[in-house]
């Protein structure tokens, strides 16, 4: 029999150590999304199914929680992505007829893990900006995600670039039926050239032999020649290996220290990316720190279809990887029954400063904090000393 205060599997408490960090992590991503332009919204935990999973979200039926409204006795569901939500909110509530950035950060649920150590309750942040079609969209979006990478002080990003566009312009014509089609994208996801070869058995001669071109096309940016020259001249083929050249070229120039490969058969995400699309990873992750890319579809289940791009990411897993920060500096104080001491302390916290009140027999535990400093009675009045 389990103990009744056991969590869930692949639910945990963050302690105060880690929950620092998060939080630390959390205001600064926020201000490098507000120094972009983005504007902060907080969609809710939970909505009517039918509009969580509508269009795009739809991919996310397998990880969304759901249960019975007490009220209204209809079907709801706990966001498992904010994607979606931010859609709605750009469509339905703001409508404005320009660009308009966004940003948001809060918890998700998953129904299932993504992997074998991965949290079912993830912290998930992200930035989108909507109206706008062209590259400096996506590019500025790339800009933001690495930094804030760098903000958390990851070094050795390597950034994957791929365009969802590629694999539909090699599948354009072909009569494949979803579930089929969905497997044809796991088998390249997995790089399984053999269920490939199996699954495209009927497919045009030109479609079959693009797709095993697809499984070897990933490395530096001499990759983007060979699939020039393999994959099928298709406007579409095209035009999305020539974006993905413009952004990496301009990434390249903009944040020398960040290592640009390509994936061209990744196709993460293929309901939901409609264009470029990234993943960063750093060394001690075992997968991406960071995803995203453009997905003009997702606001078409509520009406309003227009250009969109943004990325998101786990703050849990990103603290995880980033460098430990040093502790909050602090004051220790005595607890003491005396008026100007007690109004010393409130003017040092209005001040912004961090006052550790000492609590009679507690003189020696250690805090979250760095007391570097401590308030000692001088001439009769209270005054900050170095320890």
């Amino acid at each position: 029999m389990s103990s009744a205060w056991l969590l869930p599997e692949h639910i945990a408490d963050v302690l105060p150590a880690q929950a620092r960090h998060i939080e630390d992590l959390r205001r600064g991503l926020i201000d490098m999304a507000r120094s972009y332009g983005c504007e902060l919204v907080m969609p809710p935990l939970l909505e009517h199914i039918e509009s969580l999973l509508s269009g795009a979200g739809r991919t996310l039926d397998l990880k969304t929680f759901k249960l019975v409204d007490q009220l209204s006795g209809r079907t709801l569901g706990v966001r498992a992505d904010s994607t979606p939500q931010v859609a709605r909110i750009d469509a339905h509530l703001l409508n404005r007829a320009g660009v308009t950035r966004l940003c948001y950060c809060g918890p998700v649920l998953h129904a299932l893990p993504a992997g074998l150590h991965s949290t079912r309750e993830p912290l998930q942040f992200g930035a989108e900006i909507y109206g706008h079609g062209g590259l400096e969209a996506d590019l500025e979006v790339l800009d933001l995600a690495l930094d804030c990478l760098r903000h958390a002080g990851l070094a050795g990003v390597t950034l994957d670039l791929g365009d969802a566009r590629i694999v539909r312009g090699v599948l354009a014509g072909v009569l494949v039926g979803a579930e089929p089609l969905g497997e044809v994208y796991a088998a390249l996801a997995a790089k399984d050239a053999a269920a490939l070869r199996a699954l495209s058995r009927g497919f045009p001669d030109e479609s079959r032999s693009a797709l095993q071109a697809l499984l070897k096309l990933y490395g530096r940016a001499e990759i983007l020649e060979v699939a020039r020259r393999e994959l099928p001249q298709r406007p579409l083929v095209q035009a999305a290996l020539a974006d993905l050249q413009w952004l990496a070229q301009r990434i390249e120039q903009a944040h020398p220290e960040v290592k640009v490969g390509f994936d061209l058969a990744d196709i993460g995400g293929n309901g939901y990316y409609s264009g470029a699309r990234f993943a960063a990873f750093v060394p001690g992750s075992p997968g991406a720190v960071a995803r995203g890319g453009r997905y003009d579809e997702v606001g078409a289940a509520f009406g309003r279809n227009r250009a969109a791009v943004g990325f998101s990411l786990d703050l849990k897993t990103l603290a995880a990887v980033a460098p430990a920060q040093a502790l909050h500096a602090a004051i220790r104080a005595p607890w003491a029954e005396d008026a100007i001491l007690r109004s010393r302390v409130r003017a040092l916290r209005e001040a912004g400063e961090t006052v550790v009140r000492v609590l009679p027999g507690h003189e020696h535990e250690a805090q979250e904090f760095d007391c570097d400093r401590e308030l000692v009675p001088v001439n009769g009045e209270w005054a900050v000393r170095a320890l």
